[in-house]
């Protein structure tokens, strides 16, 4: 495979991705601010294995790092990420989640 096959193979994997409401509203949240699971359990009403395997799918193609901070796991966009460009101008597109930030920072314990 040439470079360009890889490049638009790791593309396509990217946009496939983000094609899913919740991993595209975690990474329009992650624009704005570093996030825990607890913090997206708040907003998604989901269980913590969900919200998991959703970050490990974004963990795994390298848009999404994890930092340990004491008993908590934040995770923020990688700004070394080959797809940030990408990620970037489909967030362009995606209104602001300013509205899911405020529930958490009011609400979230943690």
């Amino acid at each position: 495979m040439s470079n360009s096959a890889i490049e638009l193979e790791r593309a396509a994997n990217g946009l496939k991705l983000l094609g899913d409401k919740t991993r595209l509203t975690m990474i329009a949240m992650l624009k704005q601010r570093e996030c825990c699971v607890c913090e997206f359990q708040e907003v998604f009403d989901m269980s913590q294995p969900s919200i998991s395997q959703h970050l490990r799918k974004l963990k795994d193609a390298g848009i999404v790092i994890e930092e340990r901070k004491g008993q908590w796991v934040y995770y923020s966009l990688n700004s070394n990420s080959d797809l940030l460009g990408l990620v970037e101008d489909i967030l362009s597109h995606v209104p602001e989640q300013t509205e899911k930030i405020n529930q958490i920072e009011t609400s979230c314990g943690c």
